[in-house]
């Protein structure tokens, strides 16, 4: 039966050799069933976590012109601001205004391939506007960087494989890695002005995680995050006190030989008089030098047959096959040939804006992937109604 709520495993019990046994088992069912949990006692202060929440929602309400002067189309990064509706998920746009910003490293020098301009700098707000948001943020990055470092650890010792088994795709064993991190507001739907009883806008469209892992603070008491089950129904997962929603990704799921489910989610609008939904989502970096051939020939060893075999019988119990709903990133036979350079496509595709500036050929290509696509699938559908017609 496909699941119809998300687990909530804390901690707190990987670290005491009595309960470690029964949290691995609840992290491998949590892997292979659901592809999301709630994460609770991750050893970030209470007192970090509330400046994190204050000075995330306090950028929103820097005046306008501050916010401009680190826009992210200022830089080849894909670091800084994003105006409301920048982006785009699942071909339509998203209703939401946001921040991103790194672990940071120097600008690349003048031999660095294309996909390192993603290695950079953050544009910060300025520090007479918001005088502590770089300190607080530089400290939550750098604190979640060696927790998601170690939580994967602990995903490789749940699927039987040696706890150092992702370790080659990191740089520089994760010291250098680079983590990403976005600070989120979706506006509510009279704010959007969609009006017309509960209908709700696009927070951000289906799709699945790239790379690793990926950890969600919650700022807000607002619903809106569903996750996909494999029946397609959409589950909530609401905010929960003292959590962080880890979500797994493409990365980890080609690298595990699917054994480690990556599930489509969204976000959905907040209704009408709720006010704006806060989120500050975590993502987990990998090397960006990594090839999909290195992917699939090497990974990360062979995973158990057993392990395959259990994941194989939750497949069954849900009709024989996983739902698939969107684009799937990290398979070999495409134009991007390593990790850095997928990352790049995928930026250059959500944020055109920053595209037409910094890589038009890269725009162009992907234009004319999308128009390709978008024919043949006409096309498929012109006969499949041929066909229906002639039965």
């Amino acid at each position: 039966m496909s699941f119809t709520s998300i687990p909530i495993l804390d901690l707190a019990q990987s670290r005491d050799p009595s309960t470690k046994p029964e949290f691995l088992a609840q992290l491998r069912h949590a892997l292979m069933e659901v592809g999301f949990l709630y994460l609770k006692n991750v050893g970030i202060p209470s007192d970090l976590w509330d400046q994190v929440i204050t000075e995330g929602r306090g950028f929103f309400d820097i005046p306008r012109e501050e916010k401009l002067k680190i826009e992210m189309k200022n830089a080849p990064s894909f670091l800084g601001y994003s105006q409301l509706s920048a982006e785009i998920t699942a071909g339509a746009i998203d209703h939401r205004e946001q921040i991103d910003l790194s672990t940071e490293h120097p600008v690349p020098g003048p031999d660095a391939p294309l996909w390192d301009n993603l290695l950079a700098p953050n544009q910060w707000p300025s520090e007479e506007v918001l005088p502590n948001f770089r300190r607080v943020y530089t400290e939550y990055m750098a604190r979640m960087g060696r927790i998601s470092m170690q939580f994967t650890s602990l995903i490789a010792e749940a699927i039987e494989l040696p706890p150092d088994a992702f370790d080659r795709y990191f740089d520089d064993d994760g010291e250098r890695q680079q983590h990403k991190l976005k600070i989120v507001k979706y506006p509510d739907a009279a704010e959007l002005g969609i009006v017309g009883g509960d209908t709700r806008g696009q927070g951000v469209g289906p799709h699945k995680d790239s790379m690793l892992t990926s950890y969600l603070l919650q700022a807000s008491r607002h619903k809106g995050l569903q996750v996909q089950n494999m029946r397609g129904e959409w589950i909530d997962c609401p905010p929960i006190d003292g959590t962080l929603v880890v979500a797994i990704g493409q990365g980890l799921e080609a690298l595990t030989q699917g054994v480690c489910c990556s599930t489509t989610h969204r976000v959905l609008s907040p209704e009408a008089g709720a006010g704006a939904r806060f989120s500050i989502p975590f993502f987990q970096g990998v090397r960006g030098s990594s090839t999909f051939e290195e992917l699939e020939t090497i990974g990360v060893g062979q995973v158990p047959e057993a392990v395959k075999e259990q994941r194989r019988r939750v497949l069954e119990k849900n009709g024989g096959r996983r739902l698939d709903d969107v684009e799937f990133t990290f398979r070999s036979g495409g134009v991007a040939k390593t990790l850095g350079e997928a990352t790049l496509r995928n930026r250059v595709k959500s944020h055109p804006d920053v595209g037409e500036r910094w890589y038009p050929d890269i725009l162009r290509s992907i234009r004319e992937q999308q128009a390709q696509e978008k024919e043949e699938k006409e096309s498929r559908e012109a006969n499949d109604v041929g066909n229906d017609v002639g039965c």
